[in-house]
């Protein structure tokens, strides 16, 4: 076993493979760039060394200041979590070169499933399953959608090294394939450094589920199935295992076909087999195909951990230190259900942009696991994915765990940037969840009563305002002498004010009007519920996490500036403007596009009009709130 090893990430996995390290005695060399130098990671490991400035390509992505870290701290090995590095077969060969051990596949493996198109053929060659569609060289937009209309549309194009939906589009008919294709290689050529991509058969009632599969070289075991159908945009929002609606011959099956996948590659260490799933007649032996392996660790591997009782860190670093797998496939089984949800830095009612902002209260129920790399005053920055934290319960069956994290979700407490908890809560509680009937499609169908936000209720502005007038307990004894105390209280929510007037009966009970309505209060440590105050803000904590301005402090000059005029709604890098001054635009035409996390966001008219000026070029690094694209006022 190894002495030492170096992480070459950051957050939450870095955070995990500390915790398994540490629990084996093995000593751990964190990384970080400059605006990782406070981070959680940083804080844990046993040493750390900064690779540079805060941009991948500056930091995280140079493998030559990792492997140098490594060789200057004594470190044996490098774990390379996911994202990042995890999947690039050049490093590994470098870290190899360097005299380490990688831990994970071999660059030939990764080569082998990095280009989809490549895999699929190889997975077809092996007698895996594999969805119809055009997987070939010719990048020619005119062949490319004549091959679209051989497929058959619905069609999705998929960048051929992407991942994470990075590169991906969904396109519904002929008129849409161009302009889709040309975003689809823009975005793969920023996230992968290769514009390809390939043509898919789309399936109309798709699940997704995956398959864990750890190998060591000579052999290799599945660990089960999960399925991550609830989706957003391509991006995996609650996983669960088992799949609901398993039967033992279709996980046979699967499973079967996972690990001839993993095999016919002499796969080592932890990788997933992704399936696309027909869900429209339920789970069916013929009614899988191969999507793509990721030949790492996935985000979502605490649910097989869960109903395994397998801790697959330990296993990689058994491995990668020459012992032999761990168990044989008789020997796994699954025992109960469980869940894992994501929360982000993201505002969902604005279509889930990544937000930033330093946390100021972070609580987590201790009825959970939780996978996090932050904690109260740790900051979420553009430069990285937003995750906060991943929340994982598990129970002896599926409605047991489903309640446990519906209950998880309702302890949790965020203050200090936005976030998706409330849709997260909601979610949990979707009747068609909760019975299984789930496909990736179903929060697009959903989205109106999943995604719209909450109005406080005039108990959470009470609640608001008797936190923001700071009223304490013990400050109030005696107050029962006089005439009760009363005094007006200004707040802010959605830039709109709102006022409370709060009388103070004793030194346990206040009453507070909110309009026509007057609500009592009981202190019962914070009069009765869940709220904290951060700065010029109080947060109020229930079905939704509400959040208040106190007015002093307001910055008004950040208030919406109406239909004239088009903001960045995050922070970002501008890939391309379509208009210059003058132009005339229609309601939804493209304007700008955004980069963000690497996804493409565009910015479209809000209205019919004149464009006036625009404000950014090709190239700008702007901040959220920045002017993009001003219209002339309507006469």
């Amino acid at each position: 076993m190894f002495d030492k090893i170096l992480i070459a990430n950051r957050g939450e996995i870095a955070c995990r493979v500390i915790r398994t390290a540490r629990a084996m005695g093995v000593r751990t060399v964190a990384v970080y760039s400059d605006a990782d130098a406070k981070a959680l990671h940083v804080q844990q490991a046993d040493e750390a060394v900064r690779l540079g400035p805060a941009p991948v390509a500056e930091s995280y992505l140079r493998g030559d200041l990792i492997i140098a870290a490594a060789q200057a701290t004594g470190a044996q090995a490098i774990h390379p979590g996911y994202g990042f590095l995890s999947e690039n077969p050049d490093f590994v060969e470098e870290v190899e070169a360097a005299g380490l051990v990688f831990i994970g596949p071999s660059a030939k493996a990764i080569r082998a499933m990095g280009l989809k198109d490549a895999a699929k053929a190889l997975m077809a060659e092996a007698g895996v399953p594999v969805v119809p569609g055009y997987h070939g060289d010719n990048q020619n937009p005119d062949f490319l959608a004549e091959k679209a209309e051989e497929v058959g549309y619905p069609v999705l194009i998929k960048a051929v090294a992407g991942g994470g939906g990075k590169g991906m589009r969904l396109v519904e008919g002929p008129t849409d394939f161009l302009e889709n294709l040309s975003s689809a290689q823009a975005e793969a050529r920023t996230a992968f450094g290769n514009a390809d991509v390939l043509i898919e058969k789309f399936v109309t009632s798709p699940r997704h589920i995956e398959v864990q599969v750890f190998g060591d070289g000579d052999d290799a075991v599945h660990l089960f199935e999960r399925d991550c159908s609830l989706q957003r945009r391509h991006q995996k929002v609650i996983e669960e295992a088992p799949a609901p609606g398993m039967t033992d011959a279709v996980r046979r099956a699967m499973g079967d076909a996972a690990v001839r996948a993993a095999r016919a590659i002499g796969y080592t260490g932890a990788g997933t087999i992704e399936f696309i799933v027909d869900g429209s007649d339920g789970l069916r032996e013929d009614g899988f195909w191969f999507m793509e392996m990721n030949t790492r660790l996935q985000v979502e591997h605490p649910v097989t951990e869960a109903i395994t009782g397998v801790d697959l860190v330990e296993w990689q670093l058994r491995v990668a230190s020459g012992e032999p797998l761990p168990v044989r496939q008789k020997d796994l089984a699954i025992s109960g259900h469980a869940f894992e949800a994501r929360l982000y830095a993201e505002d969902v009612p604005a279509g889930f942009l990544p937000a930033t902002g330093v946390i100021d209260h972070l609580v987590f129920p201790d009825s959970a696991r939780i996978d996090s790399g932050v904690d109260a005053g740790s900051e979420i920055s553009p430069w990285y994915d937003p995750m906060i934290a991943k929340v994982t319960v598990h129970g002896p069956d599926r409605a047991v765990a489903l309640r446990s994290l519906s209950s998880a979700l309702d302890a949790t407490q965020v203050a200090g940037t936005v976030t998706n908890l409330g849709f997260l809560r909601k979610l949990a509680r979707d009747p068609g969840f909760a019975e299984g009937d789930v496909d990736t499609g179903l929060i697009a169908r959903r989205q109106d009563d999943l995604c719209v936000a909450l109005q406080p209720r005039a108990r959470d502005v009470a609640i608001a305002a008797v936190v923001a007038a700071d009223v304490q307990r013990d400050a109030l004894t005696g107050f029962t002498l006089w005439a009760p105390l009363t005094r007006d209280v200004v707040l802010s929510y959605a830039d709109e004010p709102v006022t409370a007037r709060l009388t103070i009966r004793d030194a346990d009970h206040c009453e507070v009007a909110v309009g026509d309505e007057v609500i009592a209060l009981t202190w019962h440590g914070q009069w009765g519920a869940e709220a904290v105050r951060h700065g010029a803000r109080v947060t109020v904590f229930g079905a939704e996490t509400l959040t208040f301005a106190l007015p002093d402090l307001l910055d008004r000059g950040a208030l919406s500036a109406g239909g004239d005029v088009v903001l960045a709604p995050m922070p970002g890098l501008v890939r391309d403007v379509a208009v210059t001054d003058g132009a005339r635009v229609a309601a939804g035409d493209r304007l700008v596009v955004l980069e963000a996390m690497k996804m493409e966001h565009v910015l479209r008219a809000p209205r019919d009009g004149v464009v006036a000026s625009v404000g950014v070029s090709a190239g700008d690094q702007v901040t959220a709130g920045a002017l993009m694209v001003a219209l002339e006022a309507e006469t």
